[in-house]
């Protein structure tokens, strides 16, 4: 049986259209992307690049600058760093090299954007279950070991929020062929830098990092990621992949958000504070009700489990245009599981008072 749903969130123009409501009546919280604007100084200076038509020229496909600028801020030799057109293109080179090292193991539930970057090489693999259920303790103990050649892991979790521990991840490494790990949350993270591996990438080999900026910057539109890992990996794939598959808008808001530490620092305590104190209310908020369960979790989102199909209450809240995440999509999640991502205070407010029309 074919179940017609959404893989990923955020498709909001296209929800609009359905309901015949414009985007801007729409309460989306179905992406887990940060509800701020850019930072002034850099909402200008992409303007600029458009009045200076600097978006004349190609891009500079050596990415020199933007290299650099991440190097700084990491402390990572530029030569170990490739922009990318948004994590995607990143996966769907990572799975290139995870095809040439066996088979991949697959912590589900998980983001689904790995299945279809091993898809793209028929790469093999198999999908290893996590459990249902943990403490709000953090960080954790990556809690399997799978029997594979590449392991993928996405620290924080995807869509669980589970924050693993650095020493669990790095005593991983030494067992597997290729270990991909997807960071891209994990700057949301209040005291989440701390259990990143991107300096690990120094010392092993098999190791490939990967980072985006969209859900940081809150611009999911422009695409942006970088993946770091040995420069020899790197090499292979600037041979193959696209001429120039990032463009001069992701380029310079990059370039900018990574050499300006003062901004980029205020961004980070911004959204920080916002994780804790909405993430906070958010997750007591939703306890008060008696039929769903919200589970711990340490960024922007919010997993929650129900005692009955949640497929109706979705439909019944998209007509009153808000958007949640529609969970079956995740391997091992059923029409059970929904998910929540966190915005400002009164919409967060406006989606916890419109459920309890719904649910008790």
């Amino acid at each position: 049986m074919n179940i017609n749903f959404e893989n990923h969130g955020g498709n909001i123009e296209k929800e609009a259209r359905k309901l015949g409501l414009s985007t801007e009546n729409i309460i989306d919280a179905s992406a887990s992307i940060v509800p701020f604007k850019l930072p002034n100084k850099l909402n200008n200076y992409l303007i600029n690049s458009i009045k200076n038509r600097s978006i004349r020229s190609y891009p500079d496909r050596s990415y020199f600058e933007v290299r650099n600028a991440i190097s700084k801020w990491h402390n990572i030799e530029p030569s170990m760093i490739l922009p990318g057109n948004g994590a995607s293109e990143l996966f769907t080179w990572a799975a290139r090299d995870a095809s040439l090292n066996g088979i991949s193991s697959l912590p589900s539930p998980g983001f689904g954007d790995y299945q279809r970057a091993l898809k793209c090489w028929n790469a093999p693999y198999v999908h290893n279950p996590l459990p249902l259920s943990w403490t709000n303790n953090n960080p954790q103990s990556f809690p399997i070991e799978p029997k594979a050649n590449v392991l993928w892991i996405t620290n924080p979790h995807n869509p669980t929020g589970q924050l693993w521990s650095r020493s669990s991840i790095e005593n991983l490494l030494a067992n597997y062929k290729l270990v991909i790990c997807d960071e891209a949350f994990i700057s949301l993270v209040p005291g989440g830098e701390s259990q990143s591996i991107i300096d690990l990438t120094n010392i092993y080999k098999n190791l490939i990092v990967i980072r985006s900026l969209t859900k940081f910057l809150g611009i999911a539109g422009l695409r942006v990621g970088y993946a770091v890992t040995n420069s020899d990996r790197l090499l292979k794939w600037k041979e193959i992949r696209d001429p120039w598959p990032v463009n001069t808008l992701a380029i310079n808001a990059t370039k900018m958000i990574m050499k300006d530490s003062k901004m980029h620092k205020k961004r980070l305590n911004k959204i920080h504070r916002w994780v804790e104190k909405e993430g906070k209310w958010l997750y007591q908020s939703l306890s008060s009700f008696s039929t769903i369960k919200p589970l711990p979790s340490t960024t922007n989102f919010q997993l929650i489990k129900s005692e009955s199909s949640i497929l109706n209450l979705l439909e019944n809240l998209k007509k009153r245009g808000i958007i949640l995440r529609d969970c079956r999509s995740f391997i091992n999640l059923d029409e059970k599981w929904f998910r929540i991502s966190l915005l400002k205070r009164e919409q967060n407010i406006q989606i916890i008072n419109t459920l309890k029309d719904y649910i008790n």
